[in-house]
Protein backbone atom coordinates (compact mmCIF):
# COMPACT_ATOMS: atom_id res chain seq x y z
CA UNK A 1 0.00 0.00 0.00
CA UNK A 2 3.01 2.23 0.29
CA UNK A 3 4.46 1.71 -2.53
CA UNK A 4 0.98 2.47 -4.42
CA UNK A 5 0.51 5.64 -2.27
CA UNK A 6 4.08 6.81 -3.24
CA UNK A 7 3.53 6.52 -6.81
CA UNK A 8 0.99 8.13 -7.09
CA UNK A 9 2.16 11.34 -5.36
CA UNK A 10 5.63 11.27 -7.54
CA UNK A 11 4.31 9.71 -10.99
CA UNK A 12 5.19 13.20 -12.58
CA UNK A 13 8.49 12.63 -11.95
CA UNK A 14 7.87 9.94 -15.26
CA UNK A 15 5.37 11.84 -17.29
CA UNK A 16 8.34 14.13 -19.40
CA UNK A 17 6.39 17.26 -17.85
CA UNK A 18 2.66 16.11 -19.37
CA UNK A 19 -0.54 16.36 -17.10
CA UNK A 20 -0.88 12.24 -17.46
CA UNK A 21 1.03 8.80 -18.08
CA UNK A 22 0.19 6.09 -20.86
CA UNK A 23 0.42 3.21 -19.03
CA UNK A 24 -0.99 0.92 -21.62
CA UNK A 25 -1.40 1.40 -25.18
CA UNK A 26 -3.26 -1.23 -27.80
CA UNK A 27 -3.75 -0.78 -31.38
CA UNK A 28 -4.28 -2.24 -34.91
CA UNK A 29 -3.14 -0.68 -38.17
CA UNK A 30 -4.30 -1.28 -42.01
CA UNK A 31 -2.53 0.18 -44.82
CA UNK A 32 -4.83 0.71 -48.40
CA UNK A 33 -3.41 1.35 -51.90
CA UNK A 34 -0.02 0.23 -51.23
CA UNK A 35 1.61 -1.25 -54.45
CA UNK A 36 4.81 -2.29 -55.86
CA UNK A 37 6.05 0.14 -58.25
CA UNK A 38 7.40 -1.96 -60.66
CA UNK A 39 4.39 -4.21 -61.25
CA UNK A 40 1.45 -2.06 -59.66
CA UNK A 41 0.92 -5.67 -57.98
CA UNK A 42 -1.11 -5.42 -54.14
CA UNK A 43 1.41 -4.68 -51.48
CA UNK A 44 -1.18 -3.43 -48.42
CA UNK A 45 -0.38 -5.01 -44.58
CA UNK A 46 -1.41 -4.51 -41.40
CA UNK A 47 0.54 -4.23 -38.06
CA UNK A 48 -0.60 -5.00 -34.36
CA UNK A 49 1.32 -3.21 -31.23
CA UNK A 50 1.24 -3.20 -27.78
CA UNK A 51 2.98 -0.35 -24.99
CA UNK A 52 2.91 -1.27 -21.62
CA UNK A 53 5.08 1.03 -18.92
CA UNK A 54 5.77 0.01 -15.50
CA UNK A 55 7.45 2.88 -13.74
CA UNK A 56 8.97 2.40 -10.19
CA UNK A 57 9.33 5.31 -8.09
CA UNK A 58 12.48 4.86 -5.75
CA UNK A 59 12.03 8.43 -3.88
CA UNK A 60 11.31 12.30 -4.48
CA UNK A 61 14.29 12.76 -6.78
CA UNK A 62 14.46 9.71 -8.86
CA UNK A 63 12.41 6.97 -10.71
CA UNK A 64 12.64 3.87 -12.28
CA UNK A 65 11.40 3.59 -16.11
CA UNK A 66 10.29 0.04 -17.12
CA UNK A 67 8.37 -1.02 -19.70
CA UNK A 68 7.68 -3.43 -22.83
CA UNK A 69 6.91 -2.75 -26.44
CA UNK A 70 5.35 -5.19 -29.00
CA UNK A 71 5.23 -4.81 -32.59
CA UNK A 72 4.03 -7.11 -35.82
CA UNK A 73 4.08 -6.53 -39.30
CA UNK A 74 2.56 -8.52 -41.98
CA UNK A 75 3.12 -7.38 -45.36
CA UNK A 76 4.41 -8.79 -49.10
CA UNK A 77 8.20 -7.96 -49.54
CA UNK A 78 8.13 -8.93 -53.11
CA UNK A 79 5.47 -9.18 -55.87
CA UNK A 80 3.46 -12.49 -55.88
CA UNK A 81 5.07 -13.66 -52.62
CA UNK A 82 3.76 -14.57 -49.54
CA UNK A 83 3.22 -12.91 -46.43
CA UNK A 84 6.09 -11.97 -44.28
CA UNK A 85 5.40 -11.80 -40.81
CA UNK A 86 7.93 -9.41 -38.56
CA UNK A 87 8.22 -9.01 -35.23
CA UNK A 88 10.35 -6.91 -32.32
CA UNK A 89 9.72 -7.10 -28.93
CA UNK A 90 11.62 -4.26 -26.69
CA UNK A 91 12.07 -4.12 -23.29
CA UNK A 92 12.42 -0.29 -21.71
CA UNK A 93 15.19 0.63 -18.68
CA UNK A 94 15.99 4.16 -17.84
CA UNK A 95 15.81 6.52 -14.87
CA UNK A 96 13.90 9.82 -14.35
CA UNK A 97 15.88 12.41 -12.46
CA UNK A 98 14.45 15.91 -11.06
CA UNK A 99 17.14 18.30 -11.01
CA UNK A 100 15.31 20.98 -10.18
CA UNK A 101 11.96 23.12 -10.02
CA UNK A 102 13.10 23.55 -13.48
CA UNK A 103 15.01 20.84 -14.98
CA UNK A 104 14.55 17.09 -15.32
CA UNK A 105 16.04 14.29 -17.38
CA UNK A 106 14.91 10.40 -18.82
CA UNK A 107 18.17 8.24 -19.79
CA UNK A 108 16.11 5.03 -21.02
CA UNK A 109 18.10 2.12 -22.61
CA UNK A 110 16.12 0.15 -25.48
CA UNK A 111 17.24 -3.12 -26.23
CA UNK A 112 15.13 -5.36 -28.87
CA UNK A 113 14.72 -8.61 -31.03
CA UNK A 114 13.70 -7.37 -34.30
CA UNK A 115 13.52 -10.29 -37.13
CA UNK A 116 10.79 -12.92 -38.44
CA UNK A 117 11.19 -14.94 -35.38
CA UNK A 118 11.97 -18.05 -37.53
CA UNK A 119 14.98 -19.21 -35.82
CA UNK A 120 16.08 -16.41 -33.00
CA UNK A 121 19.73 -15.39 -32.74
CA UNK A 122 22.37 -13.36 -32.07
CA UNK A 123 21.52 -11.20 -34.89
CA UNK A 124 18.08 -10.51 -34.31
CA UNK A 125 19.22 -8.40 -31.06
CA UNK A 126 19.83 -4.65 -31.42
CA UNK A 127 20.71 -2.02 -29.07
CA UNK A 128 19.00 1.70 -28.67
CA UNK A 129 18.56 4.51 -26.52
CA UNK A 130 17.53 8.09 -25.75
CA UNK A 131 18.28 10.97 -23.53
CA UNK A 132 15.55 13.67 -22.78
CA UNK A 133 16.86 17.33 -20.68
CA UNK A 134 13.84 19.27 -19.78
CA UNK A 135 12.86 22.16 -19.13
CA UNK A 136 9.94 24.23 -17.19
CA UNK A 137 9.82 27.46 -18.30
CA UNK A 138 5.55 28.16 -17.04
CA UNK A 139 3.06 25.52 -15.86
CA UNK A 140 1.62 25.24 -19.45
CA UNK A 141 5.02 24.75 -21.18
CA UNK A 142 8.14 22.97 -21.56
CA UNK A 143 11.18 22.68 -23.72
CA UNK A 144 12.59 19.20 -24.69
CA UNK A 145 16.33 18.82 -26.07
CA UNK A 146 18.33 15.11 -26.65
CA UNK A 147 18.85 12.16 -28.43
CA UNK A 148 18.30 8.79 -29.78
CA UNK A 149 20.17 6.06 -31.35
CA UNK A 150 20.46 2.49 -32.37
CA UNK A 151 21.90 -0.40 -33.70
CA UNK A 152 20.52 -1.44 -36.51
CA UNK A 153 20.59 -3.96 -39.39
CA UNK A 154 21.51 -1.40 -41.82
CA UNK A 155 24.03 0.38 -39.53
CA UNK A 156 24.01 2.68 -36.57
CA UNK A 157 21.14 5.18 -36.69
CA UNK A 158 21.62 8.60 -34.58
CA UNK A 159 18.71 11.43 -34.39
CA UNK A 160 18.95 14.78 -32.25
CA UNK A 161 15.10 15.35 -30.53
CA UNK A 162 13.75 18.85 -29.91
CA UNK A 163 10.67 19.68 -28.94
CA UNK A 164 8.01 20.41 -26.82
CA UNK A 165 4.74 20.64 -24.57
CA UNK A 166 2.77 22.99 -24.46
CA UNK A 167 -1.42 23.63 -22.93
CA UNK A 168 -3.32 26.32 -23.61
CA UNK A 169 -4.63 27.79 -19.63
CA UNK A 170 -8.09 26.04 -20.26
CA UNK A 171 -6.40 22.74 -20.63
CA UNK A 172 -8.56 21.97 -23.95
CA UNK A 173 -5.53 22.58 -26.49
CA UNK A 174 -2.21 20.56 -26.26
CA UNK A 175 0.80 20.26 -28.09
CA UNK A 176 3.39 17.49 -27.69
CA UNK A 177 6.46 17.54 -30.14
CA UNK A 178 9.56 15.53 -30.48
CA UNK A 179 10.96 16.26 -33.91
CA UNK A 180 11.61 14.68 -35.53
CA UNK A 181 10.24 11.49 -34.66
CA UNK A 182 6.94 12.49 -33.60
CA UNK A 183 4.12 14.89 -33.15
CA UNK A 184 0.91 15.23 -31.85
CA UNK A 185 -1.34 18.60 -31.73
CA UNK A 186 -5.08 18.09 -30.47
CA UNK A 187 -8.02 20.21 -29.16
CA UNK A 188 -11.13 18.26 -26.48
CA UNK A 189 -14.67 19.27 -26.58
CA UNK A 190 -15.09 17.42 -23.85
CA UNK A 191 -15.93 13.38 -24.39
CA UNK A 192 -14.49 13.94 -27.75
CA UNK A 193 -11.37 15.22 -28.86
CA UNK A 194 -9.94 15.76 -32.56
CA UNK A 195 -6.28 15.57 -33.36
CA UNK A 196 -3.28 15.57 -36.19
CA UNK A 197 0.21 13.69 -35.51
CA UNK A 198 3.03 12.29 -37.20
CA UNK A 199 5.57 9.60 -36.57
CA UNK A 200 8.79 8.75 -38.51
CA UNK A 201 11.86 6.47 -37.31
CA UNK A 202 13.88 3.95 -39.11
CA UNK A 203 14.09 0.18 -37.68
CA UNK A 204 14.99 -3.18 -39.18
CA UNK A 205 14.44 -6.19 -38.84
CA UNK A 206 16.94 -9.54 -39.89
CA UNK A 207 15.41 -12.26 -41.83
CA UNK A 208 15.44 -15.41 -39.94
CA UNK A 209 14.23 -17.48 -43.15
CA UNK A 210 16.86 -15.94 -45.50
CA UNK A 211 19.49 -15.27 -42.60
CA UNK A 212 21.55 -13.06 -45.50
CA UNK A 213 19.14 -10.60 -45.59
CA UNK A 214 17.51 -8.08 -43.59
CA UNK A 215 14.42 -5.49 -43.95
CA UNK A 216 15.25 -1.76 -43.03
CA UNK A 217 11.73 0.30 -42.75
CA UNK A 218 11.06 4.17 -42.90
CA UNK A 219 7.61 5.08 -42.28
CA UNK A 220 6.51 8.55 -42.24
CA UNK A 221 2.75 8.82 -40.71
CA UNK A 222 0.62 11.39 -41.19
CA UNK A 223 -2.79 11.01 -39.75
CA UNK A 224 -6.03 12.83 -38.26
CA UNK A 225 -7.92 11.22 -35.47
CA UNK A 226 -11.07 11.55 -33.36
CA UNK A 227 -10.74 10.27 -30.18
CA UNK A 228 -13.52 9.27 -27.51
CA UNK A 229 -12.42 10.07 -23.79
CA UNK A 230 -14.66 7.67 -21.21
CA UNK A 231 -14.26 6.93 -17.33
CA UNK A 232 -13.15 10.74 -16.62
CA UNK A 233 -10.37 10.33 -19.79
CA UNK A 234 -8.97 7.39 -18.28
CA UNK A 235 -9.71 5.30 -20.98
CA UNK A 236 -9.26 6.70 -24.71
CA UNK A 237 -10.44 5.28 -27.78
CA UNK A 238 -8.98 6.82 -30.92
CA UNK A 239 -9.95 5.96 -34.61
CA UNK A 240 -6.71 7.48 -37.01
CA UNK A 241 -6.80 8.05 -41.11
CA UNK A 242 -3.78 8.85 -42.76
CA UNK A 243 -0.51 8.65 -45.09
CA UNK A 244 2.12 6.58 -44.27
CA UNK A 245 5.52 6.50 -47.05
CA UNK A 246 5.42 2.66 -46.33
CA UNK A 247 8.78 2.32 -47.54
CA UNK A 248 9.88 -1.81 -46.54
CA UNK A 249 13.29 -2.43 -48.48
CA UNK A 250 15.37 -5.68 -48.48
CA UNK A 251 18.94 -5.65 -48.53
CA UNK A 252 21.29 -8.03 -47.66
CA UNK A 253 23.20 -8.53 -44.69
CA UNK A 254 26.18 -7.15 -45.36
CA UNK A 255 24.87 -3.80 -47.17
CA UNK A 256 25.37 -1.25 -44.83
CA UNK A 257 25.49 2.67 -44.73
CA UNK A 258 28.26 4.59 -42.64
CA UNK A 259 25.63 6.13 -40.29
CA UNK A 260 22.56 7.49 -40.33
CA UNK A 261 21.62 11.24 -39.08
CA UNK A 262 17.98 11.20 -39.22
CA UNK A 263 16.71 10.87 -42.35
CA UNK A 264 20.47 11.55 -43.99
CA UNK A 265 22.69 8.65 -44.98
CA UNK A 266 26.06 8.76 -44.70
CA UNK A 267 28.37 6.17 -46.99
CA UNK A 268 25.15 4.50 -48.85
CA UNK A 269 26.14 2.58 -51.66
CA UNK A 270 23.49 -0.85 -51.35
CA UNK A 271 21.73 -2.20 -53.61
CA UNK A 272 17.96 -2.87 -52.80
CA UNK A 273 16.87 -6.43 -53.51
CA UNK A 274 12.62 -5.82 -53.89
CA UNK A 275 11.06 -3.17 -55.89
CA UNK A 276 9.56 -0.23 -54.18
CA UNK A 277 6.44 0.14 -52.91
CA UNK A 278 4.16 3.23 -52.87
CA UNK A 279 2.83 4.85 -49.74
CA UNK A 280 -0.96 4.05 -49.14
CA UNK A 281 -3.88 5.29 -47.05
CA UNK A 282 -4.06 3.82 -43.22
CA UNK A 283 -6.60 3.08 -40.77
CA UNK A 284 -5.22 2.43 -36.95
CA UNK A 285 -8.01 2.16 -33.86
CA UNK A 286 -6.19 2.54 -30.62
CA UNK A 287 -7.23 2.02 -27.15
CA UNK A 288 -5.22 3.58 -23.60
CA UNK A 289 -5.77 3.50 -20.55
CA UNK A 290 -3.74 6.92 -19.36
CA UNK A 291 -2.89 7.88 -15.52
CA UNK A 292 -3.51 11.69 -14.76
CA UNK A 293 -1.42 13.52 -12.22
CA UNK A 294 -2.72 16.24 -10.10
CA UNK A 295 -3.66 19.35 -11.37
CA UNK A 296 -1.58 22.60 -12.35
CA UNK A 297 -2.47 23.83 -8.70
CA UNK A 298 -1.93 21.24 -6.59
CA UNK A 299 1.27 20.20 -8.25
CA UNK A 300 2.69 23.57 -7.58
CA UNK A 301 1.37 22.83 -3.41
CA UNK A 302 3.35 19.78 -3.29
Amino acid sequence: MKRIVVFVFFIPLLGLGQDYVDLVTLGYSNTFSASFKETGENADGQSFFTDLNFPVVLNEKYALITGVNLNTHQLPLFPGAEITHLYSLMLKFGIATTHSEKWSSTLVFLPKLASDYKKLSGDDLYFGGFGILKYQQSDNLIYKFGAYGSTEAFGFFFTPVVGLYYTSPNDLFEMNLSLPISADVNYSLGKTTLGIDYFGIGRSFHLDADPTTYVEQNPLEFSSYIQFNALQNSILLRAKIGYSSYESEVYSEGDKVDVRISAFNFGDDRTQLNPDITGGVFFKIEALYRFHLANKKEKSKN
